[in-house]
């Protein structure tokens, strides 16, 4: 897969099939674009090509940072396992975002060789959101390039949306939350060093450090997945900062990992949450947080719906 990352120098040669979006949490409902992008590129031997922004719009004119489901490289990655062939990561500049619906057309049609949009119903585009679908199948003709129109899902009547999921994330309802992203919502990272107060407990836990902006859900002790490399565990995450053992410590993703004893500092590992046990609290020594984190361990041996990444 080829990245063109917040630049607006962009080419491709070949003829491509393009879907356009912020596709925030890759979710369920991204994954019938998703589908439709693979199937198009198939049937008519094309390069797929998927068009978002290196910033949230949203971000750039409120000029503040939102919270996300997906940082870009969570984001990339995922776009990798899709199977993508090219990830277009466009800066959102002053130019853009005053450009008409029909010049963004012609610009993408022009530099990336579009032949087929497949967008949803929902999708606006240009100044001031001027264009949509219809604007789109419009201009079909006149540009020579085909319309594919994904309806937008739903579950319960309520529309499948990063919105949405993003509220379950915050009001702690994560297996909601998993069961509208497709996927355990997750964190991603390198192991990084601790306080290892845990080792001198009989309890040793690993360290992630959430990237800017990645949501976080209330702190609290969640049930959770487990990667490293192609093994997968189940493991007890505490989200937040500790304060049993501090007053100004970071917030962390802090996980005790069952029937693993090894060295893993520097190593990338994800943590998926599956469902939110309790909250985070301040017990009054070690010895009694070792004494509930014992009991959470029970707890999350017996919970029934743990499912790998």
């Amino acid at each position: 897969m080829k990245f063109f990352r917040n630049t607006t120098e962009i080419a491709i040669e070949e003829d491509t099939v393009i879907t356009l979006g912020k596709f925030d949490g890759l979710h369920k409902g991204h994954r019938f674009l998703m589908e439709g992008l693979r199937m198009e590129k198939q049937k008519h031997h094309l390069k797929s090509v998927v068009f978002t922004f290196s910033t949230y719009p949203k971000d750039e004119i409120e000029h503040k940072k939102h919270d996300v489901l997906l940082t870009l490289k969570e984001k990339e990655a995922l776009f990798a396992r899709a199977g993508v062939d090219y990830v277009v990561e466009y800066p959102f500049t002053k130019e853009i975002r005053c450009m008409e619906a029909e010049e963004f057309v012609d610009m993408l049609v022009t530099r990336l060789h579009v032949k087929v949009f497949v967008i949803g119903t929902d999708f606006f585009f240009g100044y001031q959101k001027s264009g949509n679908y219809q604007l789109l199948q419009d201009l079909s003709a006149h540009y020579g390039f085909q319309v594919i129109i994904i309806t937008k899902k739903q579950v319960d009547g309520i529309d499948i949306s990063s919105t949405r999921i993003r509220g379950l994330i915050k009001q702690g309802q994560i297996e909601k939350a998993n069961d509208l992203l497709g996927y355990p919502y997750f964190f991603e990272g390198f192991v990084e060093t601790g306080n290892q107060l845990g080792r001198t407990i009989g309890i040793p836990t690993v360290n992630l450090y959430p990237g800017e902006n990645k949501l976080l859900p209330p702190f609290g002790v969640y049930c959770s997945k487990v990667e490293i490399g192609n093994r997968s565990y189940l493991g007890l995450t505490n989200i937040g900062v500790k304060p049993t053992v501090g007053e100004k410590n970071p917030v962390s993703v802090e996980t005790f990992i069952l029937d693993f004893n090894e060295m893993i500092y520097g190593e990338s590992i994800r943590v998926s949450l599956q469902a939110y046990i309790r909250e985070e609290k301040k017990f009054s020594s070690l010895d009694s947080l070792k004494v509930q984190i014992e009991k959470d361990i029970e707890t999350i041996k017996n919970y029934k719906n743990v499912t790998k990444c």
